[in-house]
């Protein structure tokens, strides 16, 4: 039996089956991250949720009764305020910057196997157990329940990233990357759309996203056991042709003979900081529009839960659509010669910072008008999908030996902006009107601009000589070395012109 799937997978590239278990790994990470946002529409009684007067010209109006099953009161049973909430939406941030750079330093040292499965195996535990939690403990399990997800999947992107380092040649690095990392897009797409349909038609109500989501997190970690592997050298099914590939077009910048860490040089690395600022930028408003969109569309536009979760889904399918597209284009500019990598990345990157930031403000300014709203909420959101062949797989073109915890530094300082992001929408908007809300989108446009300046100037596209150390340091000896003989023979042209040695 076991050689028979030997031989069928003997047909099969490893790498494009890593990438999609990597896919799936990520989709999954992302249904039981946002699950919540829209189950706590549903959660949560109406009246918590306005407690202050509010101008009737700055409020939407509320849909025909016929289409709308919460513009006047929820079913929710508990009394959480807009702060509350804000507090429960961020804290999976908190668990999630810890465990970043664990995370990235011990997939560097062993491998992305185990510690990408075993995070989103604990995640999806965890999820499994959130209607308990919260039933006996309120806000504050569920505080806590969140704090410790962030723990299991803070290891997720460090992990996929040397995964990704290993099986992705350089050639095909946008492709594959984009394929693994737009899980994010997708499993926002499906926690959000499948959501609001499991609510709407199922007895159990809000707590049958969490036993759906959960119940795929544990299935996915036990076929992710039996079919991926960390390098290409420990596979068991991988054919010889693939292995010799992978080795030839891989092995100049994804080989390491030992040593420590080189800390000081990657933390003095301004490739690296610009890289952090891009990704600043792309998790504040990913994560303003992952967490607090489904909210806009409840308790600003009055949308159905069943509508809710379709159109918050809406733009996340577009969004995906255009990093595919991109992905494959910044692959053939790169493998063409069209256009250097690191140009690539900065064009990618400016125009899913800039699209999003205009459409966004554009959609503040909206108002009312549901359909104008969604479209532009719809293409701002797509505009965002070059994001991932831009700066997302730009710390494995910095120093494929050290992506893991090079993303790990990236992912954790961007998720102060999954922490802030949340907390920023429950203060600012205490109301839920569309004046508060501009000003959300508005410090969205600032830190989308900010940050893309910032990449723009610094980034960079090629290995950093720090990737290797071993190499470098050969390298210098080598150049002492040639200018020590290139010394000598001129020393020795020198006497023999001053009659100190010839007789």
């Amino acid at each position: 039996m076991f050689s028979r799937f030997q031989l069928f997978c003997a047909g099969i590239p490893q790498r494009w089956v890593f990438a999609v278990m990597g896919f799936l790994a990520v989709t999954n990470a992302y249904t039981m991250r946002i699950c919540l946002s829209l189950a706590i529409t549903e959660m949560v009684s109406t009246s918590a949720t306005s407690a202050n007067d509010t101008s009737l010209d700055d409020t939407c109006p509320d849909l025909d009764s016929s289409t709308s099953s919460n513009t006047s009161s929820s079913s929710g049973t508990f009394e959480w305020s807009e702060y509350t909430q804000g507090i429960i939406l961020s804290s999976f941030f908190w668990g999630y910057i810890i465990t970043q750079l664990p995370g990235g330093v011990l997939a560097d040292k062993f491998g992305g196997k185990y510690t990408l499965g075993l995070g989103i195996f604990s995640t999806a535990v965890f999820t499994l157990l959130t209607p308990v939690v919260v039933e006996t403990f309120d806000a504050t399990g569920l505080i806590v329940l969140r704090f410790l997800m962030g723990l299991g999947e803070g290891t997720t992107f460090p992990a996929v990233n040397v995964l990704i380092a290993q099986w992705a040649p350089p050639h095909e690095r946008s492709k594959i990357g984009t394929v693994v990392m737009t899980g994010a897009q997708v499993g926002t797409v499906l926690g959000t759309a499948l959501s609001g349909i499991l609510i709407r038609y199922s007895s159990l109500g809000w707590p049958t996203v969490f036993y759906v989501f959960g119940g795929f997190g544990v299935l996915w970690f036990f076929v992710w056991l039996f079919l991926c592997y960390s390098t290409p050298a420990t596979h068991p099914f991988i054919t010889d042709r693939e292995k010799h590939y992978l080795h030839e077009t891989m092995n100049e910048h994804t080989h390491k003979r030992g040593g420590p860490t080189p800390w000081a040089r990657i933390l003095r690395s301004g490739p690296l900081w610009a890289l952090v600022a891009g990704k600043v930028g792309h998790d504040w408003g990913f994560y303003t529009m992952v967490t607090d969109l489904p909210l806009y569309m409840s308790n600003v536009l009055k949308f159905s839960i069943q509508a809710n979760g379709f159109l918050s889904a809406l733009p996340y399918v577009v969004m995906w659509i255009a990093s595919i597209a991109s992905s494959w284009l910044a692959d053939w500019l790169i493998k063409r010669e069209k256009i250097g990598i690191t140009n690539v990345r900065k064009i990618c990157t400016t125009i899913a910072s800039v699209g999003p930031a205009i459409f966004i403000i554009a959609a503040s300014y909206a108002g009312c008008d549901r359909t104008v709203v969604v479209v532009l909420f719809t293409l701002g959101m797509g505009l965002m999908g070059p994001f991932y062949p831009g700066m997302m797989v730009n710390a494995i073109d910095l120093s494929p030996n050290y992506s893991g915890t090079l993303m790990a530094i990236v992912n954790g300082i961007g998720a102060i902006a999954g922490i802030l992001a949340p907390y920023a929408v429950g203060v600012l908007t205490p109301n839920q009107t569309v004046g508060e809300w501009r000003v959300v989108f508005w410090i969205t446009f600032v830190v989308f601009f900010v940050s893309n300046l910032v990449f723009d100037i610094w980034a960079d596209g090629e290995v950093q000589p720090w990737n290797d150390l071993t190499e470098e340091i050969e390298r210098q000896a080598r150049k002492e070395i040639e200018s020590k003989n290139e010394q000598g023979v001129a020393n020795y042209g020198q006497t023999r012109n001053d009659g100190d040695v010839v007789t």
